[in-house]
């Protein structure tokens, strides 16, 4: 693997926003959460925490306006300004490292970094030419991360981000949380593992119970 190299530093701050009052979300008859209630801002990290199936990546995505709630509102951010980052990672095995990210600019813009710096940036670098599909798991990780630097957006909506990645992995996940906060960036989180991150000044946790 490359080395790995410090995430590229943002050019302008974020100062992003974002509400959530009396959000209800049911699956078929079942009620996941109802009555959710959140304000994050710039810098914020909202941690969302609970047993597999009480509706952490539901909420993830209502957030990124996916799934439709059965009630309450979702305010104060564009899609545009989102990053989905989940289970299903949108990658194409028999695309290269590199056209996986061209092709994710093209549809999100190249607001970031070039292809190059961000593959250097979660330590797959020299990787690019090489089919995706090849790539381990840790790997494919990395190249998601990667995805969401080359378009820059203010918040980050991340299902379980350090599946797959090793201790060396999870350490580079929080150096990259820590620099998108410093940004002014939101990040809101499903995790069952503690992150790594250098401060955790305006880190929440959202524990979501379900219901029957």
């Amino acid at each position: 693997m490359a080395a790995m190299t410090q995430p590229m530093p943002a050019s302008e701050a974020f100062q992003p926003h974002l509400s959530v009052t009396g959000l209800t979300v049911r699956r078929g008859e079942r009620l996941l959460f109802a009555d959710l209630r959140f304000e994050l801002k710039s810098g914020n990290v909202l941690l969302l925490r609970g047993p597999n199936g009480v509706g952490k990546s539901t909420l993830l995505l209502a957030l990124a306006g996916i799934v439709r709630p059965d009630g309450g509102t979702i305010a104060g951010a564009e899609r545009t300004e989102l990053h989905l980052l989940n289970y299903q990672s949108g990658l194409k095995g028999r695309l290269t490292v590199s056209e996986n990210l061209e092709f994710w600019q093209a549809m999100n813009g190249t607001s970031g970094p070039t292809v190059e710096a961000a593959l250097d940036a979660v330590g797959i670098g020299g990787l690019g030419m090489l089919e995706a599909g090849y790539l381990s798991s840790g790997q494919l990780r990395r190249l998601s991360l990667a995805r969401l630097l080359v378009s820059a957006r203010p918040i980050w909506l991340l299902d379980e981000p350090s599946a797959a990645l090793d201790a060396e992995g999870e350490m580079l996940l929080g150096r990259l949380i820590d620099a998108h906060r410093q940004r002014g960036g939101i990040a809101v989180i499903a995790t069952h593992h503690d992150l790594m991150l250098a401060d955790t000044a305006g880190v929440e946790t959202l524990i979501l119970g379900g219901a029957a």
